[in-house]
């Protein structure tokens, strides 16, 4: 049962999102507390990252303890979940990792969200997630 996530993970697909750009989809169903995967990206240093991270409009970078994962150049995966301030899934930031899984029931074909939170954009960049409780930036 705990590799559970790896059979989600994998069924996980990136399609045209109505939010902005491309999305991650779920490709099955998809229980509520249910750990959806691991974010993957290239290890670097927080100092890295932010300079990274200047000036982009578009940030696929997640900061850990002591250091950041850059999914910027990956073609699948996490970096292409978009943000909405009533998403279906969280983040769990562990020192190494960053766990994705589903706050509720999500359904096959959903597109999966998360709220980013603190974001370098740093309140600037408008919010497209439409979500009643939106806070109108990131």
């Amino acid at each position: 049962m705990a590799e559970r996530w790896r059979t989600i993970y994998a069924s996980l697909f990136v399609g045209r999102s109505k939010l902005v750009g491309r999305g991650l989809f779920a490709g099955m169903r998809i229980p509520a507390r249910a750990k959806v995967g691991e974010f993957e990206g290239e290890r670097i240093g927080l100092r890295e990252a932010r300079r990274r991270a200047r000036g982009r409009r578009i940030v696929a970078i997640v900061e850990l303890e002591r250091h950041a994962l850059d999914a910027t150049d990956m073609q699948h995966g996490f970096r292409f979940i978009n943000h909405s301030c009533a998403p279906n899934t969280f983040f769990r930031i562990t020192p190494e990792r960053a766990e994705i899984y589903a706050l509720r029931d999500i359904r096959r074909g959903e597109e999966l969200t998360v709220d980013y939170g603190e974001s370098q954009h740093e309140g600037t960049l408008p919010c497209r997630c439409g979500a009643l409780s939106c806070r109108g930036f990131l």
